[in-house]
């Protein structure tokens, strides 16, 4: 109350609340395009929750790969993850140095035999849990069927370019 008046006092406030929702991000054209930029968002999610093993997703699909294959060939291995040679050949040294794989000479000279080593098993290992999860969040954010329709369609991309 001001000199026997009733003053009105107003105030406007506009609150911002992030969403999901809001976050959509622009569709592409281009199938190359959006299968990078998926793949880019899903090695952030593995490497995040990986970040505590001290590995991560390049290096823990190469571990989990000999795992399933064994003892393999270096030429093999690259085409079992679609890896051109000296992208592997890179990535190979840095798991040999951490002591995870092991390397011999095959039959041939040229050929390099590629295995898991007693520390990069346990590395696996340790590191599956934390794998699982970012797995389960990826099904739980799509659903088990679309998880098995997007691996076989994946799977089929890969190895249409595999063939040429």
């Amino acid at each position: 109350m001001h000199n026997g008046l009733t003053e009105n006092l107003y105030m406007y406030m506009h609150i911002s609340v992030k969403s999901r929702v809001a976050n959509v991000l622009a569709p592409l054209p281009c199938a190359c395009a959006n299968l990078r930029r998926a793949a880019r968002a899903i090695s952030r999610l593995y490497n995040r929750e990986l970040r505590s093993s001290h590995i991560e997703i390049t290096q823990f699909t190469l571990l989990m790969t000999l795992d399933r294959a064994g003892d393999v060939s270096q030429g093999r291995l690259g085409k079992l993850l679609a890896l051109d040679s000296t992208s592997l050949t890179r990535m190979l040294q840095l798991l040999k140095n951490k002591g995870w794989i092991r390397d011999k000479e095959g039959a041939d000279r040229r050929i390099r035999i590629i295995g898991l080593t007693p520390a990069g098993r346990t590395k696996l290992k340790q590191a599956m849990p934390h794998w699982k999860r970012a797995q389960d969040r990826i099904e739980e954010a799509i659903g088990e069927p679309a998880m098995n329709q997007m691996r076989t369609m994946l799977e089929r991309v890969a190895s249409m370019t595999a063939e040429e």
